[in-house]
This record gives structure tokens, C-alpha cells and sequence, in this order.
């Protein structure tokens, strides 16, 4: 069970990731669009709409990596003190409660929303002539399926901590420094960047 909860944790990372590179894409895109507008004076109509289909992607598609990583955004004030069993037993019931209904719902709007815009070969209006957005609203219901399969993953991490009463493991990504731990890796305390500090200044006024 633990190797397949890991197998589309590791899914959900590949299609997060993969999906991450649009950052990069939209930094050059806007890059070129504001040198086109005010340097060549050459805007270009659909540049709106391109921007809010590049960064609704990229938004959607990184939910399932988000939720394999923990990383949703939590009211965890109390939360982080709870032992895993009652933190499996609150994340389960809401899981039941509002996640699974919430997501269900979400995915059959969004496949209707897309059928929709399909059918009618949807433009955007916001220019004349604008893009289509059939397949950026396709990617609603694949993004929300992603969630929903990522989600019963969940759901199944929180029965396992409330049987053996700790948390299973997760597949490692790349974690966001932590100051303090890196502090006690290279033995480096508060006091010693402090001096280090005051002696920088000291050297820089002297200079002058």
C-alpha cells in the first residue's frame, strides 16, 4: 500500500513540476510584451489573454503537488500540537465533509464548463479576435481529477496514522530552508553573526 500511496505521490510531483515550467515561460512572455509595447510600440492584442491562461494553468495544475507536499495553505495554530491520531482523525472528517464532495462537484462543472466551450468553439472576448479557451478550460477537470485521485491518497495516509499512530512517509521534494537548522549544521550561533556584522561595519567605516 505504501509503495502505491508513493507511486502518485511521485505522480503528482512529475505533473506539478513539469507544469512549474510555465513560471519561466510567462517571465519571458511578459518580458517580451513590455518590450514590444514600449520599446518597438507593437503590442500585441492577445497578450492578456495568453498571460491569465499561462498562470491559470500553471495555478490549477499545481494543486495535487501542493497536496502530496502537505503545503495547502492550513489554520494549524492548535493543529501542530495535536498528536497524529487526533490530526488524522480531523483531517479525515474533513477530507469526508468538504474535500471529496467540493472536488466531485468541481470536476463535473468544470468537464460540463469545458464540453460547453468546445462545443461552441469559445474565443475570448476580452479582444477582438481573441484566443480560444476550450483547452484552458479543459484543464479544469484534468487538474481536478489530479486533486481528487491526490486526495484519496490522503484520506488513506490519515486511516494508516489512525491505526498505527504516526504519520507514513511522503515522497521527498525539494523543502524550503529552514534558518535554524542550517544555523546548527554549520554551528553557526546568533552571537557569532552578530559580531560578524558589527565587525563588517566596523571594517567599512574605516575605510572611508
Amino acid at each position: 500500500m505504501q509503495k502505491l500511496l508513493l507511486t502518485i505521490d511521485k505522480m503528482s510531483t512529475f505533473v506539478g513540476q513539469s507544469f512549474s515550467w510555465l513560471i519561466v515561460s510567462l517571465t519571458f512572455f511578459i518580458s517580451w510584451e513590455v518590450f514590444s509595447r514600449y520599446v518597438l510600440d507593437a503590442p500585441h492584442p492577445y497578450a492578456y489573454d495568453v498571460m491569465i491562461q499561462m498562470y491559470g494553468t500553471l495555478f490549477m495544475m499545481a494543486g495535487a503537488y501542493t497536496l502530496a507536499k502537505n503545503g495547502h495553505v492550513r489554520g494549524d495554530v492548535l493543529y501542530g500540537f495535536f498528536p497524529p491520531r487526533l490530526q488524522a482523525g480531523l483531517d479525515l472528517t474533513l477530507y469526508l465533509l468538504f474535500f471529496i464532495p467540493g472536488v466531485v462537484a468541481f470536476v463535473w462543472a468544470g468537464y460540463n464548463y469545458a464540453a460547453e466551450s468546445w462545443v461552441i468553439n469559445e474565443h475570448s472576448n476580452v479582444t477582438a479576435d481573441g484566443p480560444p479557451v476550450y483547452p484552458f478550460k479543459t484543464i479544469i477537470p484534468v487538474a481536478g481529477a489530479f486533486i481528487l485521485v491526490q486526495g484519496i491518497v490522503e484520506i488513506i495516509r490519515c486511516v494508516i496514522c489512525l491505526k498505527q499512530g504516526e504519520w507514513p512517509s511522503r515522497a521527498e521534494d525539494v523543502q524550503e530552508v529552514d534558518v535554524d537548522k542550517l544555523k546548527q549544521m554549520v554551528n553557526v550561533k546568533d552571537e557569532d553573526i552578530a559580531k560578524l556584522d558589527a565587525y563588517v561595519v566596523k571594517q567599512a567605516g574605516s575605510q572611508q
